[in-house]
C-alpha cells in the first residue's frame, strides 16, 4: 500500500523561479506598503493582524495561497507590490495560458481552493503505474452516429480527434455528450484526407486507431438484405480515408449478416480492399453480452494492423459472465401497466419471460418484440422496435433501452422518443468498443 502514494519528483521550487516582475502589478495600500516595509520575508504577524499578507522570499517556497482576498496578499520580495491573478496561477503550478474568469477577487478565490495541476499529475502518474491503467492513444472516429464507439475509446484512455456524422439528429446528441471533440457535420464523401489531418491537428502515419461503422442496413438479417444497396458501398469511403492517413491501426464495425448468404461476396470484397490498403486484417464475429453489455449484439469486427509495424492483430476475449436485464435496468421503477392493446396485454401474460409475443399468441405484435428474461441478457435491440419489460406489461423506455446497450444513465439525448430509440438501436454499445480498444491498445499500441 505504501507505493499507492507518489514520491517526491523534485527539489521545493523557490518563488523567484516562477515569479517575476510582470507577476507584480497588483497595487497596495499606503498601510499595505508601510507593511511590507515592515515585514521580513515570508513571515506574517504574530498577533494574527493581517496574517496572510506575506513578502516572499526569493530563494524558499511561497506560503499557501489562501482564498480570501483584502488585505491577504503575496507580495513580491523586492517590489512593494501584490501578486496578480497570473502570478497566484504560477505559484499553484497552472499554466502560463490558463484564464480565470470574474475579478482578482473572484479569481484569487478560485486560485485557493484549487488542486494545484502538477501536484494531481504527480498523482494520477503514480496511480496509473501502480495499478496499470492505459497509455492514452488517438481516434478518428468516422460514421460516429450518437457517439457509443467514442464513449467506448474514452472509458479506454483514448482521446478521439474528430467525429464524422452527417446526421443531424445524431450530431446534436453527440455533440451533447462530447463538447470538446471537433465534429465533421456533413458528407463522408466531400471529405479529403487533407481536411480531416487538418481538423484533427495530425500528420499521416500518426494516428493510433481510425475507427468507422459504415451504415449496415444493407447487410442486417433485420433488414432486407440487398445487395444492391448504396449503403454497402460507403465502406469504400473508410478505406480512402484509411489510405490517407495511414494510422497504425483500424477497426471498421458492422452486422455479422455481412458473412452470411450472398452477403459474403461483399465481405470478401471488403477484405481485400483494406489488405490491399496496406494492413494485416482479421475479422471475427463477437457477441457483445461477453463484453460487459448487457445485450446480445453479435458484430462483426474489423481489426486491421499496418505492415510496417509487423504486429499481427487479433480481437480480445470474453470478459466474463454476461451482465443481465435485472442487474442493467433492475434498479429503475417499473413504472405502470402500457396503453396498449387488451390482445397485445393478454399476448405479455400468456409469453414466458425470454419469448416474443407472437410466439405466445398468434398474430400479435412481432416476433422481434420480446418480453426480456431478467435473468439474461437482453435479446438484441433494434432501432424499430422496444422490448417489452419483464415484470409489467409494457415497452421499455429509452433510458432502460440505453442502459441496455451498455450507455450511462448521464449520457444525454435529443429528440422524440422514436429519433432516440433509432439512435440506440443504431448505435456501438460504448462497452462492447471499450473492450475491443483495451485490448488493441494493450496488446498493439503499447504492448507490455
Amino acid at each position: 500500500m505504501n507505493n499507492w502514494f507518489p514520491k517526491s519528483l523534485s527539489r521545493p521550487i523557490a518563488a523567484s523561479q516562477v515569479i517575476t516582475s510582470e507577476h507584480a502589478t497588483n497595487t497596495l495600500t499606503t498601510m499595505q506598503t508601510k507593511t511590507w516595509h515592515y515585514r521580513k520575508n515570508n513571515t506574517r504577524n504574530a498577533d494574527g493582524s493581517w496574517f496572510n499578507f506575506t513578502r516572499l522570499r526569493p530563494n524558499q517556497v511561497a506560503p499557501t495561497v489562501c482564498k480570501a482576498s483584502g488585505n491577504a496578499k503575496h507580495c513580491h520580495w523586492s517590489i512593494p507590490c501584490g501578486l496578480n491573478t497570473a502570478g497566484y496561477a504560477v505559484l499553484a503550478s497552472f499554466p502560463e495560458w490558463f484564464r480565470f474568469p470574474g475579478n482578482y477577487g473572484k479569481a484569487k478565490a478560485i486560485l485557493g481552493n484549487s488542486v494545484p495541476p502538477n501536484f494531481m499529475r504527480a498523482i494520477a502518474e503514480n496511480i496509473k503505474e501502480v495499478f496499470g491503467l492505459p497509455e492514452q492513444f488517438t481516434v478518428v472516429s468516422t460514421f460516429s452516429g450518437c457517439g457509443g464507439s467514442s464513449l467506448g475509446y474514452q472509458l479506454a484512455g483514448g482521446k478521439v480527434l474528430l467525429a464524422v456524422e452527417w446526421d443531424d439528429n445524431a450530431v446534436t446528441t453527440y455533440r451533447l455528450n462530447f463538447k470538446d471533440t471537433p465534429i465533421y457535420h456533413g458528407d463522408i464523401v466531400k471529405l479529403s484526407v487533407e481536411e480531416c489531418c487538418e481538423k484533427a491537428g495530425i500528420q499521416p502515419g500518426e494516428l493510433d486507431i481510425l475507427d468507422g461503422s459504415p451504415p449496415c442496413q444493407g447487410f442486417s438479417t433485420a433488414g432486407k438484405r440487398d445487395f444492391s444497396d448504396d449503403r454497402n458501398q460507403l465502406f469504400r469511403e473508410y478505406v480512402r480515408l484509411l489510405r490517407g492517413l495511414k494510422p497504425k491501426v483500424f477497426v471498421m464495425e458492422n452486422v455479422s449478416g455481412m458473412v452470411k448468404g450472398k452477403m459474403k461476396l461483399i465481405f470478401v470484397e471488403c477484405l481485400k480492399e483494406l489488405k490491399a490498403s496496406g494492413y494485416k486484417v482479421k475479422a471475427r464475429v463477437l457477441n457483445a453480452m461477453y463484453f460487459n453489455v448487457p445485450q446480445s449484439r453479435q458484430r462483426l469486427i474489423f481489426v486491421g494492423v499496418r505492415e510496417d509495424l509487423g504486429i499481427e492483430p487479433g480481437h480480445p476475449g470474453a470478459k466474463g459472465q454476461p451482465v443481465t436485464v435485472r442487474e442493467a435496468i433492475g434498479h429503475l421503477p417499473q413504472g405502470k401497466q402500457g396503453n396498449h392493446k387488451l390482445q397485445v396485454i393478454a399476448a405479455w401474460y400468456k409469453s414466458k419471460p425470454g419469448q416474443s409475443l407472437r410466439k405466445a399468441v398468434r398474430y400479435v405484435g412481432s416476433f422481434q418484440l420480446c418480453r426480456l428474461d431478467p435473468c439474461r441478457p437482453s435479446m438484441t435491440s433494434i432501432k424499430a422496435h422496444r422490448h417489452w419489460h419483464y415484470a409489467i406489461p409494457r415497452q421499455l423506455t429509452n433510458t432502460e433501452g440505453a442502459l441496455l446497450s451498455s450507455f450511462p444513465e448521464r449520457y444525454r439525448w435529443y429528440g422524440t422518443k422514436y429519433e432516440v430509440q433509432k439512435r440506440i438501436g443504431n448505435s456501438v454499445p460504448p462497452r462492447f468498443m471499450e473492450c475491443i480498444a483495451r485490448y488493441i491498445n494493450e496488446t498493439i499500441l503499447h504492448p507490455g
